[in-house]
C-alpha cells in the first residue's frame, strides 16, 4: 500500500509518493525534534527519495534502518570557558554530533559561528553520513562546532578576535573535545571559520593533552602532516562533478558564464578551477554583499580576494572600493545580478538559494547548479531545478571532494607518507567521477535517470544500510 503526502515546503505542483514506513519515520522525527528545522529539512530531503530502494529491500524496514539512521549514536554538549585580551572570562556552548559509524570512524568538520546550534549540526552530521559513504572511503559521519565567532571581538566593536584570543578559545575547546575523538574513533576537520590557524591550535592542544602525534585532525598544515590539495579540494571537487555532468550531455565548461556565492576556500578554489577550465566567473559574495564583474573576475583579482579574506580577514566591500571595474551590491547574494547565466555554484551556507532565486536563474539561461555548500538550496528551489530537468547536484555529492581528500590525508598520516600535488589531484578527480557515476547509475536503476538528488541519496544510503544490517542491532 502507498499513500500520497503533500510536502508543504516543496513546489505546490509536486506531490511526493511515499511508503507508510517513510511517512511514519518522518512523523516521528518531527515529533521528537520540533525545534530543529534544519535537521527536519535534511531528513525530509533524503527520506522522500528512498521509496524505490526500500520497496526493493524489505530487510531495511525489518531492521529499523531509517529509525536508527535519523538518531545520532552520540551527542556531546559542553561549555568552553576562555579569557579574552581584556581579562574577562567568556563562555561558549560547543557540540559534537557522532551520527553514524557503520562504515568507519566518525568524520566531519568543526564550525565556529553564532548560528551553530544542535539542529544545524545534526543536519550537517546527517548529510555527512551519506556524503562520506559516496566517497567510497571507510568513513562514518559526524559534525561539531561552537557558537563562538572569531570574526567579532567580544570587547571592541568593529574588530575581530585576536590570534591570542582564538588560540585560547581553541585550546579550551580541545581540552574537552579530546576525550571524545581519536584516529580510529572520530577525526574532525575544518568548516566555517575553522581554517589552518584554528586547526593548528587545536592539534597542538590535542598533542599536548594526549602525549602523542597522530592524525586526529585533518586540514593540518603541510609542515605537520597535512595533505597537498586539501584547501582546494571542496571547490575543485565541486567543479569536477559539474564537468562529469556536462560530459554526459556532450558539453564542457569552456566559455560558460558562472555565478558563485561565497568567498571562502570553497568559493575561491571553485572559481580558480573554473577559470583554469575556460569558464567565466562573474560573481562572488560574503556577508557584506556581492561583487559582479560582467567580463569575468581575473586570476589577479581572485588572488587579491584570497589574500583579503584569508590574511587580512577583510570583506568584499573593501575589495570593491579599490577596484573601479567591480560592481558591488551591498547585502545582496550572487543569484539575481547577472543577465546571462550558464551555471551557478552556491558555496556559502545552508538555504541561501530560494525559490525566487531559482526562478531567476532558470529564466536567465542557467542549466547547471553545482552545490559547493551543504544544503544551500531550499526545498522549493530544489523542486524547481528538478522539475526543469537541469543538471543539479546536491551538496552531499558535489562537495564531497573536501572530505574525500581528508580521507586521503588520513591515509597518508597512517602510512607516514606524503603524496605529490599531482597524485592527490588525480585521486580526487577519480573519486569525484566515481561519486558522479554511482549517483547517475542509481538514478537510472530506480527509474529517474539523471536525477542526482535521488541517485546520490540512494547510493549513499545503500552502503550504510547494508553495513548496519550486517552488524546487527547496535
Amino acid at each position: 500500500m502507498q499513500n500520497f503526502i503533500h510536502n508543504k515546503r516543496a513546489d505546490k505542483r509536486k506531490i511526493i509518493k511515499m511508503s507508510k514506513y517513510i511517512d511514519k519515520v518522518l512523523a516521528d522525527v518531527k515529533a521528537k525534534n520540533p525545534n530543529e528545522p534544519e535537521f527536519i529539512q535534511a531528513v525530509d530531503e533524503v527520506l522522500t527519495t528512498l521509496d524505490p530502494v526500500l520497496k526493493a529491500n524489505p530487510q531495511y524496514e525489518k531492521n529499523a534502518i531509517l529509525e536508527r539512521m535519523v538518531e545520532p549514536e552520540r551527542v556531546i554538549i559542553f561549555r568552553v570557558p576562555w579569557v579574552d585580551d581584556k581579562g574577562f572570562v567568556r563562555v561558549n556552548r560547543a557540540y559534537r554530533v557522532q551520527m553514524n559509524s557503520a562504515i568507519g570512524p566518525y568524520k566531519g568538520g568543526l564550525r565556529f559561528d553564532p548560528t551553530v546550534n544542535l539542529s544545524v549540526l545534526k543536519f550537517l552530521a546527517f548529510e555527512q553520513v551519506f556524503k562520506n559513504s559516496l566517497t567510497t572511503l571507510p568513513m562514518g559521519g559526524g559534525k561539531g562546532g561552537c557558537d563562538f565567532n572569531p570574526k567579532v571581538s567580544p570587547h571592541t566593536p568593529g574588530k575581530r578576535c585576536s590570534d591570542a584570543e582564538v588560540m585560547r578559545f581553541c585550546q579550551s575547546f580541545m581540552t574537552e573535545l579530546y576525550r571524545h575523538i581519536g584516529p580510529d574513533t572520530d577525526i574532525p576537520a575544518g568548516d566555517m571559520n575553522v581554517g589552518a590557524r584554528e586547526i593548528g591550535y587545536m592539534f597542538g592542544q590535542y598533542k599536548r593533552l594526549a602525549n602523542e602525534w597522530t592524525g586526529v585532525l585533518t586540514g593540518k598544515g603541510l609542515t605537520y602532516g597535512g595533505s597537498l590539495i586539501r584547501p582546494e579540494a571542496t571547490g575543485y571537487g565541486t567543479v569536477y562533478f559539474a564537468e562529469n555532468m556536462l560530459q554526459m550531455r556532450g558539453e564542457n565548461l569552456e566559455g560558460k558564464k558562472c555565478v558563485i556565492s561565497g568567498a571562502g576556500n570553497v568559493a575561491s578554489f571553485a572559481a580558480e578551477k573554473l577559470m583554469q577550465l575556460g569558464a567565466t566567473v562573474m560573481t562572488l559574495s560574503d556577508r557584506s554583499g556581492a561583487i559582479y564583474v560582467p567580463d569575468g573576475i581575473t586570476p589577479k583579482m581572485l588572488k587579491d580576494i584570497m589574500i583579503l579574506k584569508n590574511v587580512k580577514r577583510g570583506e568584499l566591500a573593501d575589495f570593491a572600493k579599490k577596484n573601479k571595474s567591480v560592481k558591488f551590491f551591498a547585502k545582496a547574494n550572487s543569484w539575481q545580478i547577472a543577465d546571462k547565466i550558464d551555471a551557478a555554484f552556491p558555496c556559502a551556507r545552508q538555504n541561501e538559494l530560494n525559490e525566487e532565486d531559482a526562478t531567476y536563474l532558470l529564466k536567465h539561461g542557467c542549466t547547471l547548479v553545482g552545490e559547493g555548500a551543504n544544503m544551500p538550496s531550499t526545498p522549493e528551489a530544489i523542486a524547481a531545478f528538478v522539475k526543469a530537468k537541469i543538471m543539479y547536484s546536491p551538496g552531499k555529492a558535489s562537495n564531497a571532494g573536501g572530505v574525500a581528500t581528508s580521507g586521503l590525508e588520513m591515509s597518508q598520516n597512517s602510512g607516514r607518507i606524503s603524496w605529490t600535488r599531482e597524485e592527490v589531484d588525480a585521486k580526487l578527480k577519480q573519486i569525484m567521477k566515481s561519486i558522479h557515476d554511482n549517483a547517475y547509475e542509481a538514478s537510472a536503476k530506480y527509474g529517474d535517470k539523471g536525477n542526482y538528488v535521488m541517485g546520490a541519496n540512494i547510493a549513499g544510503f545503500t552502503k550504510v544500510a547494508d553495513a548496519m544490517v550486517a552488524q546487527g542491532v547496535c
